[in-house]
């Protein structure tokens, strides 16, 4: 039983997989950082909002809360809040994360077309060529 397990987990695929989703987490925590700190400041500033982080609809206020205007504090007071702002990052989180996705998915079909395209089909070799002209001068004569 160790031995087939020792089989499954050291498969090249497994292996693949694994390196996949490190570099997965990985990624994932550049593109937040893309987006919290260098796209959602300049779209902030072009909607002369401060933080998209802290836009939210308050539902229910306590007493604690209607002084707060951050989305954090308003919360840790016992406000519920519809933080659609959260929301618009983590779609432009998504919409980073898809397009990456796309240019190396394409790039790698790409490559796989540019290997898979057969090649061409060798023409006839010069004794079939002399050897269709000599059929041919002695059908002519």
């Amino acid at each position: 039983m160790l031995k087939e397990f020792r089989e499954f987990a050291l498969k090249g695929n497994m292996i693949d997989m694994a390196v996949g989703i490190v570099i997965g987490a990985a990624f994932g925590t550049v593109v937040k950082s893309i987006v919290d700190d260098l796209l959602m400041p300049v779209i902030a500033s072009i909607f002369e909002t401060p933080d998209f982080n802290n836009l939210f609809i308050r539902l229910k206020n306590t007493e604690a809360s209607f002084a707060v205007t951050g989305l954090r504090e308003f919360r840790e007071a016992g406000g519920v809040a519809f933080a659609y702002g959260n929301f618009i990052n983590a779609a432009f989180a998504f919409i980073l994360v898809a397009f990456a996705v796309w240019i190396v998915v394409r790039s790698i079909n790409k490559l796989k077309k540019a290997e898979e395209t057969p090649a061409a089909p060798a023409g006839p070799t010069s004794e079939e060529l002399l050897t269709q002209i000599r059929d041919l001068l002695k059908n002519r004569a």
